[in-house]
């Protein structure tokens, strides 16, 4: 009887030995440098976060303070040698008593001022201190790796690290004071105030929100805090300006704009600046205008009290105005029914 192969009986390999040692020796030789390539990204990456951290850690201070309900604890950082310091609304905007814990000391601290719109607060200490360097958050792209530097709960201060995610001026159908900074970052309570840093050591954001049961969170853009700082500066509170116009999305698109102004309220600084409803607005201040919602940033950074020059197309002209802008409040922007500029949720502080 001649012998058949069978499914049930030994197999033959098609490769010989030597070659099934072949393989796996290439598939070794193939994959053992992917590996050692990721281990070493993730390595650098390590060595950047621990970098910053060791270098701009010292600027980091704790904040305790006192609000109607409780005793809390936030995170702030130094912006001069004089002792300014940057935190969130929630830790230093509707509290008092405050303490910064510094060089093993603690300090007294007294607020110098806090902004709702923008969600921060500015304290001062009596003392000379380490600060951080301001850079530009408009230079900021989708995942630009970022460090925070913070005191979550009642532990040491830690670094966190994660990426930029995105720039949002709105947050479940409401829209925020000016575009926010979300990052992929997860947060704890006690970290509002915290500076968000770059891999140069530069503050390119204040952490003010948090998204999703802490896996996230919201900073706001350091830009837009220091234009805040600087009303401090020149007028000893933060001057959020208006010029009084309404916009919303215009059928076609002029000069690459779709902003048409809408309405010219009375009794305000535009009017009878020569603006007129049906104007495609094109720049306001130094901001950009593309489409209605820009408006939102360009209101953001005007002053009151400052001129602005507000540059429009009308038919085949284009017209450059300045008008004054008037104080406002944040509820006074008018983008369409039912669109309001809000302030963003808040990353708690941590009640002690």
């Amino acid at each position: 009887m001649s012998r058949r192969s069978s499914f049930n009986g030994p197999r033959r390999s098609i490769f010989p030995r030597g070659r099934i040692a072949g393989f796996v020796s290439l598939i070794a030789l193939v994959s053992l440098p992917v590996l050692y390539a990721q281990e070493d990204t993730a390595g650098a990456i390590s060595r950047e976060v621990k970098a910053v951290f060791e270098r701009c850690g010292n600027a980091v201070v704790k904040i305790h303070a006192v609000d109607e309900h409780s005793e809390l604890s936030g995170t702030g950082f130094f912006v001069d040698p004089t002792g300014t310091i940057y935190t969130s609304y929630s830790v230093g905007g509707e509290a008092n008593n405050f303490t910064v814990q510094f060089e093993g000391k603690k300090y007294h601290a007294t607020q110098l001022m806090a902004d709702l719109r923008s969600g921060i607060a500015l304290l001062k200490v009596d003392a000379a201190t380490p600060f951080l360097p301001i850079g530009k958050s408009s230079e900021l792209g989708l995942a630009t790796p970022v460090v925070a530097i913070g005191y979550p709960l009642d532990l040491p201060v830690s670094p966190s690290f994660g990426m930029i995610a995105g720039f949002d001026r709105k947050y479940l159908g409401r829209y925020f004071s000016t575009t926010h900074l979300r990052v992929n970052l997860a947060t704890q309570r006690g970290e509002a105030g915290a500076p968000l840093l770059n891999f140069k050591g530069e503050v390119v954001g204040i952490l003010v929100s948090s998204v999703d049961s802490g896996s996230a969170c919201y900073a706001l853009p350091i830009d837009a805090a220091e234009k805040i700082r600087r009303d401090y500066v020149r007028f000893g509170d933060a001057r959020h300006g208006w010029i009084g116009i309404d916009v919303q999305e215009a059928l076609n698109p002029v000069e690459g704009s779709s902003a048409e102004m809408t309405q010219i309220r009375e009794n305000t600084p535009a009017a009878g600046s020569g603006l007129e409803p049906g104007d495609i607005l094109l720049q306001v201040g130094n901001v950009q205008v593309h489409k209605p919602e820009d408006v939102i940033d360009a209101s953001f950074f005007i002053s009151a009290g400052d001129p602005v020059p507000i540059t429009v197309q009308r038919g085949n002209q284009k017209l450059t105005v300045n008008v004054q802008a008037a104080s406002t409040k944040p509820e006074a922007m008018a983008l369409g029914p039912g669109k309001k500029s809000v302030v963003p949720l808040r990353l708690d502080a941590t009640p002690r």
